[in-house]
């Protein structure tokens, strides 16, 4: 089992318990008490759990009762979205200027991008901003103004389409709904895609963030071809038909390891 499964394995079962011990998830797992150990000081130094002599518990609970859409899609598949978020943020060089979506995928990849840069940062979304502005090295940050979808964090609609369309960036950084098996970019929510579709036709150079449940599946709408994408960042390799069919259209993959 790879590390960044295993850790998601120990995780679920944490979850499910409340309350496990050291020697319960080794015997679960097959695996010895110091790797359990080293894992779940990984994952508590990340705020996924909370570690106690002998073994772990859930984190304590900072959101509340009624998390938005948002929270709820951040908690899942963390570790890979962080993952691909480290990964994807070595990529950019300082002084790039970047369009990124809003997303789950782009918000971790906003937190690790703010220790880089300077970049001057365009967005339509309001944690990436927030991220992007608390950067030790911080460069322009301009958030798109248009209507505000408070559950979402992100503004949409015409305004801000218009906005983008005036833009011509060095980048755009999408999370998206899918990559269907035809290597086709894809979102379930039609202003999130005319966002995103502007972004595509308003940068040098296009990167796509998405874990790996995302691939081989369709959505509502298509946001571009597979040939209109420089760059796929996910976290485990592509099978290998829809590998052919992007490198076909000249996409680049990248595999996010743990140790991204």
């Amino acid at each position: 089992m790879r590390p960044a499964d295993r850790r998601s394995k120990i995780l679920e079962l944490v979850q499910q318990s409340a309350r496990v011990t050291v020697d319960e998830l080794a015997q679960d797992l097959d695996i010895s008490r110091e790797t359990v150990r080293r894992d779940l000081a990984r994952l508590s130094e990340q705020g996924l759990l909370r570690k106690f002599h002998g073994g772990a518990t859930t984190a304590p609970a900072t959101q509340s009762a009624h998390e938005s859409p948002l929270d709820e899609r951040r908690a899942t598949a963390r570790l890979e979205k962080i993952r691909i978020g480290k990964r994807a943020a070595k990529l950019f060089e300082p002084g790039d200027s970047l369009l990124i979506n809003c997303g789950t995928t782009t918000i971790f990849f906003a937190e690790q991008l703010a220790q880089y840069g300077p970049f001057t940062i365009m967005t339509n979304a309001t944690p990436v901003a927030a991220e992007m502005w608390k950067a030790p090295q911080r460069g322009p940050v301009y958030l798109m103004g248009g209507s505000y979808y408070g559950d979402a964090f992100e503004t949409l609609g015409a305004q801000v389409v218009e906005q983008i369309q005036r833009i011509h960036a060095d980048h755009a950084v999408l999370a998206v709904g899918s990559v269907s098996s035809a290597g086709k970019i894809m979102d379930y929510s039609v202003d999130e895609a005319h966002v995103a579709r502007a972004m595509t036709e308003s940068a040098r150079s296009i990167t796509v963030l998405a874990d790996s449940s995302k691939l081989n599946r369709n959505a509502l709408l298509q946001i571009c071809g597979p040939e209109r994408i420089d760059r796929l960042i996910t976290d485990k390799p592509v099978d290998a038909a829809l590998e052919s069919v992007l490198k076909l259209a000249g996409v680049e993959i990248i595999v996010a390891d743990e140790e991204a």
